[in-house]
């Protein structure tokens, strides 16, 4: 979560930012700024929490992995809810209804984003948050995935936002998505999909479904490959889905998105 600036600009300060700490969202996924969506905490088999900020939201990412986690788990009712607010994981902490809707219930797998970081990397962020937060999750017997964005638009600093992460996971024990890793794959392989959107910060809906594929393989530990194409997504073909099914598949042989899970949850 590359953090120097308020978490509450408007969307044209996105543009100095790689991921917003607050309330702006892209424009492309047509939620209004500063009004993050209603919590709904539904009855599930199996429920994921997904605690972070626009880069989260945007692109309808969350409805795109209960999509496939339905596909792995037919015949059983699942759900992905969306924590209440953008904040950065640091802010989270200190916000009631986080906490209580992390106690809510029994969650698979709780996935964090927006742990702040410097965008220039001329300064450090302190992680102490992030690693709480996995605390957390572990004591409530849920899978703790950290999720770390994807570079910027022409900004090589993929490994730099995966380390960061990683470095958390050898404090406390989580899993690292290697989000940043398969889309730079995906840029490599299949230049003319457009990933970003027009910030250069936020996803787009292919970079959405991009990130989570990740997400899910992390979760499940199951190729994306196995996965059909969603059907609700009108601007991405079956075409493309498939070439980011095997991008996300390649980059999980390539970097083993569970290296950093916690022994205990599988």
């Amino acid at each position: 979560m590359r953090a120097q600036l308020s978490p509450r600009l408007a969307v044209a300060a996105a543009l100095m930012l790689s991921a917003c700490g607050g309330n702006t969202l892209n424009p492309e996924t047509g939620a209004e700024a500063g009004k993050p969506p209603a919590v709904v905490v539904p009855s599930a088999d199996v429920a994921v929490l997904m605690m972070g900020n626009s880069h989260t939201s945007a692109n309808q990412l969350p409805g795109q992995l209960e999509a496939m986690l339905q596909a792995r788990f037919p015949g059983r009712t699942v759900a992905v809810v969306e924590a209440p607010k953008w904040l950065f994981l640091d802010e989270r902490l200190a916000d009631p209804m986080s906490l209580a809707l992390l106690r809510s219930r029994p969650w698979l797998a709780v996935v964090l984003q927006a742990q702040k970081y410097s965008s220039s990397g001329a300064y450090r962020y302190s992680t102490a948050a992030a690693e709480e937060w996995v605390q957390e999750v572990r004591k409530v017997q849920a899978l703790p995935v950290l999720f770390p964005e994807w570079p910027r638009q022409g900004v090589a600093e993929t490994a730099r936002i995966y380390d960061l992460h990683v470095s958390i996971a050898r404090k406390q024990a989580a899993c690292v998505a290697p989000i940043g890793q398969a889309w730079d794959l995906s840029l490599t392989r299949h230049p003319t999909l457009t990933l970003h959107a027009s910030d250069g910060n936020h996803s787009a809906m292919a970079g959405a479904h991009l990130a989570a594929l990740m997400l899910y393989t992390t979760i499940t530990g199951a190729s994306p490959l196995s996965l059909p194409p969603l059907t609700q997504l009108g601007s991405l073909d079956g075409t493309v889905q498939s070439q980011l099914r095997q991008v996300a598949a390649d980059t999980a042989q390539s970097v083993a998105p569970r290296l950093h899970c916690p022994d205990d949850k599988t």
